[in-house]
């Protein structure tokens, strides 16, 4: 056999290991039926997956509900309902995670920023729907959902629905 021939044969195969090794140091790489376990739900927009054998915080994109757990700042108006509701939605549940090209795959506290589904459910688009939620835009970049979710922050206002409710927030949960 030539010498062409077998640095053909080892290059390929370096290569082939290399694309192995790679591949295998990238666990975002996900199935689009992949689900995780949530191990907890920390507020309205953030929860913990386990995800790859690690606990990992989720940020859900596109949207913000009243704080409850900065130090910095007291519990917002509708900020406990809208824990409770996600609690409600998500405790105990698999779900499938969505990330989003544009806005990127982590926040600058290192959370994971994604979409949830629990099954067909879009539950960032739900919060939004039910009146837990304001849209929220990241880093004023689009995103892919952004039309769908602020037509519903918009639904959510003018029905008067949850953090919209004059009764409770009229809007205002700063």
């Amino acid at each position: 056999m030539s010498r062409l021939p077998k640095i053909i044969i080892v290059g390929a195969f370096l290569l082939m290991t290399g694309l192995l090794i790679e591949f295998r140091q990238k666990p975002e790489v996900q199935s689009q039926n992949e689900t995780y376990q949530v191990e907890k739900v920390i507020d309205g927009d953030t929860l913990e997956i386990s995800r790859y054998g690690k606990i990992e915080k989720v940020r859900l994109i596109g949207i913000d509900t009243p704080e409850t757990l900065d130090p910095r700042k007291p519990v917002q108006c509708f900020g406990k309902e809208a824990s409770d509701s996600a609690k409600a939605m998500l405790t105990g549940k698999r779900v499938k995670v969505d990330f989003d090209p544009i806005v990127g795959e982590k926040d600058k506290y290192g959370r994971l920023l994604a979409y949830i589904w629990d099954g067909d459910d879009l539950v960032n688009l739900r919060l939004i729907k039910e009146g837990y939620a304001h849209e929220y835009t990241y880093r004023s970049q689009q995103y892919k959902y952004q039309t769908e979710f602020k037509s519903a922050e918009m639904v959510a206002k003018e029905s008067g629905i949850g953090l919209w409710s004059p009764q409770t927030c009229n809007g205002i949960t700063k």
